[in-house]
């Protein structure tokens, strides 16, 4: 990106930039984004190569390390972020997983919400213990029980907030600031409140991630994660030759394609929550339904800390159903509108069982600790029409 693109995109506003930040056009002066598919570069001389791989000359050395698509897809995330750092990923499990292990090593102290994704309780709580990591969990949004947790020396704290599925929503300042003054980082997952709708660095988090699979890409096309940051010490110390060696590389078609999406994201996701919090409402005049789950709800339990903490409610809704699992099932297979699936954040409304698909492996007593029950289901709320998606509803209750 030249340095007059840079300057404008510091000077743009958020639409503006999710359009055009980060573009580098080549000299054929396209309008869309050039899509650099290639693995390897060439030098031109044997002096340049050298001088490349020992840093002196800038020059792309090969896509493991970096793409001229990728960068722009980055500068694009940074842009929108505010942060001056992003590492891009293949998956959003790929950019969790980095973010932490990264960084952390055998005799190292994790402080991780229980309330996560499956995948992610499974790398804090299962796999990163076999490399010698301690993991402690708080399953709680009191702010006792974190400073109770981080009343030892931590090096790094995870969370989700709002969380998945039951969006319980955090207190992202206070918890870094424990976080700090256990001499932590805190990174955040972002997915479910968006980048429009929440900025963890600015409520002064260290680290923000996204699985970019989700509302970034908005179609169901691509895999991909990103970490961003503006701790200089976190990425070159720990991050940038953790990518670079062990490879969870972001192809630059799939960058291409969320570069591309990003155009779309401000009025895609302004417009889901809208009709999320449309929906949200009638479930809870429905008959056949129980508990609904919505940040923007005023029956939401941390109601106050969403109006201060996120400008916006989110795409999705969670509701319990009376009876049981079979009651569940019975209501998502009428449906003919919404897809059952585990994926969010998709142009297409989308439900599943939580307990029998994203969170079937965390035990039952943790599940009821969490609030996930078998009666309940998630709901990511797409583009459809809102009345459309109403009457889907309405018409599978009376099954």
């Amino acid at each position: 990106m030249s340095e007059k693109d840079k300057n404008q995109g510091a000077k743009w506003r958020r639409q503006t930039n999710l359009v055009r930040g980060g573009q580098n056009r080549s000299h054929f002066d396209e309008i869309s984004e050039a899509m650099f598919l290639t693995s390897s570069y060439a030098y031109d001389s044997a002096e340049q190569a050298q001088r490349a791989f020992k840093g002196e000359e800038e020059h792309y050395l090969y896509s493991r390390y970096g793409n001229p698509t990728v960068t722009a897809f980055e500068d694009r995330m940074k842009l929108m972020e505010g942060a001056a750092i992003c590492q891009s990923t293949a998956s959003g499990m790929g950019a969790v997983f980095a973010s932490l292990a990264c960084m952390l090593g055998a005799g190292d102290r994790l402080v991780a919400s229980k309330a996560l994704f499956g995948s992610c309780d499974y790398v804090c709580t299962v796999l990163l213990p076999q490399y010698g990591v301690e993991t402690v969990t708080v399953a709680s949004d009191n702010l006792d029980e974190w400073e109770k947790a981080l009343s030892e020396p931590t090096k790094a704290v995870f969370l989700e907030s709002p969380s998945n599925p039951m969006m319980q929503v955090l207190d992202i300042a206070a918890i870094a600031e424990l976080a700090h003054k256990a001499g932590a980082r805190l990174i955040v997952d972002n997915v479910f409140a968006t980048p429009l709708f929440q900025k963890p660095l600015e409520l002064g988090a260290d680290i923000v991630m996204y699985s970019t699979t989700k509302h970034i890409d908005g179609q169901g096309r691509t895999l991909g994660g990103a970490v961003l940051t503006n701790d200089e010490d976190y990425y070159a110390d720990h991050m940038r030759m953790f990518i670079r060696h062990t490879g969870p590389t972001l192809s630059p078609f799939n960058a291409w394609v969320l570069t591309k999406s990003l155009e779309t994201l401000d009025l895609r996701v302004r417009a889901q929550s809208a009709s999320a919090s449309e929906l949200a409402h009638f479930l809870t005049d429905l008959a056949g339904v129980g508990k609904v789950v919505f940040p923007g709800l005023e029956s939401h339990p941390q109601y106050d800390l969403v109006q201060k903490q996120m400008s916006g409610p989110g795409t999705m809704v969670v509701f319990e159903l009376d009876g049981d699992q079979a009651r569940a099932f019975k209501f998502m297979n009428a449906l003919n509108l919404i897809d059952i699936s585990n994926n969010l954040g998709d142009a297409k409304s989308m439900i599943t069982h939580p307990t029998t698909t994203t969170h079937q492996r965390v035990s039952l007593e943790e599940r009821a600790q969490l609030g996930i029950n078998e009666n309940m289901v998630r709901l990511s709320v797409g583009l459809e029409d809102v009345e459309d998606l109403k009457e889907d509803i309405a018409e599978a209750l009376k099954a």
